[in-house]
């Protein structure tokens, strides 16, 4: 079995290159949110996008279904240990595979990236994301194919690992901690509470806004260099050692002990107890 790549980012050239590498699993991660101007937004499943086209070979998880909690009241709510790892060995990540995640919209992959996290979370390191998903790969023009890929079944033998994921309690409980750096990637309109998709407007006490457009290069649709990146984590403080970031998007400027807020502000906003603050200052 290869090394896991590190960062955890892979370019539409080392795809191409290695798309018909007999260990590699492409997954097209990819869901999608009807959003309007202002209200609740709507979820829907990327798979009918799958199946019209998709990078050959490609196999579909959607966050939305096989990875989630079906019996959660919130939509992609991270599924028990046992119901991952059953879903992902059907679609053959598991035991000696490499996995590289796309998506097919362009931006800041957020569907890709929460599966390479579930992915971490569950105890399987040798994934990364596609650097601009499908919309790069076929600005390449490299083939898109309408064809459902017959996957080949792998044991998923990952152990779970709770420090990589955090509770609404556990938030709540670490509001005032100064070791502890909460990140709300939101619009800044959002984050101030002018407009919200939520059942509240606001955002969590404390919690700083790094907008996740920001750690995108505007002119190449992929994410920015490592570098940038660091720069960009750095003034925000989140490459302090000692305070440990809960956000999803930290491991190419080189932090791998990052923890994701499942619920996230759709649990949060929805507990009429839970405090928000609206404006743009933290507290």
């Amino acid at each position: 079995m290869s090394a896991p790549i590190t960062p955890p980012l892979v370019t539409v050239d080392w795809l191409r290159d290695h798309l018909d590498d007999a260990d590699l699993v492409a997954v097209d991660a990819s869901n999608h949110l009807v959003v309007p101007d202002d209200g609740p937004y709507t979820p829907e499943s990327g798979r009918d996008a799958y199946l019209a086209e998709h990078i050959p070979g490609a196999v579909f998880a959607d966050p939305l279904t096989a990875f989630a909690d079906s019996d959660a009241p919130f939509p992609w709510t991270a599924p028990s240990h046992e119901q991952f790892a059953a879903a992902a060995g059907e679609i053959g990540i598991g035991d000696g595979a490499r996995v590289v995640i796309y998506q097919d919209t362009p931006g800041p992959q957020m569907w890709s990236t929460r599966f390479w996290w579930q992915l971490r979370l569950e105890g399987f390191d040798d994934a990364v994301v596609l650097d601009g998903g499908l919309p790069a790969w076929k600005a390449e023009g490299l083939p898109v194919t309408d064809d459902e890929t017959v996957p080949v079944p792998r044991t998923f033998s990952g152990v779970h690992r709770p420090e990589l994921i955090r509770t609404t309690q556990q938030v709540l409980a670490e509001l005032d901690d100064p070791g502890t750096v909460l990140v709300n990637v939101l619009d800044p309109a959002t984050y101030r509470g002018e407009s919200t998709n939520y059942a509240r407007p606001g955002h969590i006490p404390g919690s700083i806004n790094l907008p996740v457009s920001e750690i995108v290069d505007p002119d190449t649709g992929g994410l920015r260099s490592p570098d940038q990146l660091r720069t960009l984590f750095s003034d925000a403080g989140l490459l302090d050692p000692q305070r440990t970031p809960v956000a999803h998007a930290l491991a190419i400027a080189g932090r791998d002990d990052v923890a994701v807020y499942d619920g996230s502000m759709t649990a949060w906003t929805a507990d009429p107890d839970l405090p928000l603050v609206e404006g743009a200052d933290p507290r």
